[in-house]
């Protein structure tokens, strides 16, 4: 199969995804409140910034500068890829409906907005963190359409670091909703539904 249809399919996957996630957050900041990133903690901020840029610069890597990437190339066969081409295309429609779900309530941070409303509709039915898992689905798709394992051990730093921050974006959304999410941890999971829901 030939590389370069594998780096088409990527640009498509990120175009889709990007449109979807620059709208929304433009949406989001037309309430004009600034977001502080001081109570998510600046070394926090500043490290998952940094993970996410290692993954940006590896999947460019791959599209722009191929042969300086082939050291982290998997012998994957085409079918598995093009099932992160198909999935990859599928979690912008999914990001989509988190984010339209979300709505305004949008942020870059732990920290929630003023006006700030909780939402346990949509994707927000069976989840808490339906960004979080819309962002996985993602990442494992684009490291499967890629074969590259460096995006994919990029992709689990990132990751990794989204989970260790949400129990303080939770402990948030508790100091703003108070019971109200409380309940709404006892009956929805974290990142994956429960069983009976």
């Amino acid at each position: 199969m030939n590389e370069t249809s594998f780096r088409i399919a990527l640009v498509v996957v990120i175009v889709l995804t990007m449109v979807v996630t620059v709208y929304h957050r433009l949406q989001a900041a037309k309430s004009g409140e600034k977001i502080s990133h001081k109570d998510e903690g600046y070394l926090s901020a500043t490290v998952l910034r940094l993970a996410g840029l290692v993954l940006w610069i590896s999947t460019f890597g791959y599209l722009f500068f191929p042969t300086y990437f082939q050291w982290a190339a998997m012998p994957l066969p085409a079918w598995l890829r093009w099932t992160g081409v198909v999935t990859g295309a599928l979690c912008s429609l999914l990001m989509y409906w988190t984010l339209s779900s979300l709505g305004k309530n949008l942020t870059d941070t732990v920290v929630t907005r003023s006006e700030a409303t909780l939402v346990t509709s949509g994707p927000y039915r069976w989840v808490r963190h339906p960004f979080y898992v819309t962002a996985a689905l993602l990442m494992a798709s684009v490291t499967l359409l890629t074969a590259n394992w460096f995006i994919g051990i990029s992709s689990v730093a990132v990751l990794a670091l989204l989970a260790v921050r949400t129990p303080k974006e939770e402990q948030m959304l508790i100091e703003r909703f108070g019971r109200q999410y409380r309940d709404y941890m006892a009956t929805t999971g974290r990142f994956i539904p429960r069983i009976g829901r």
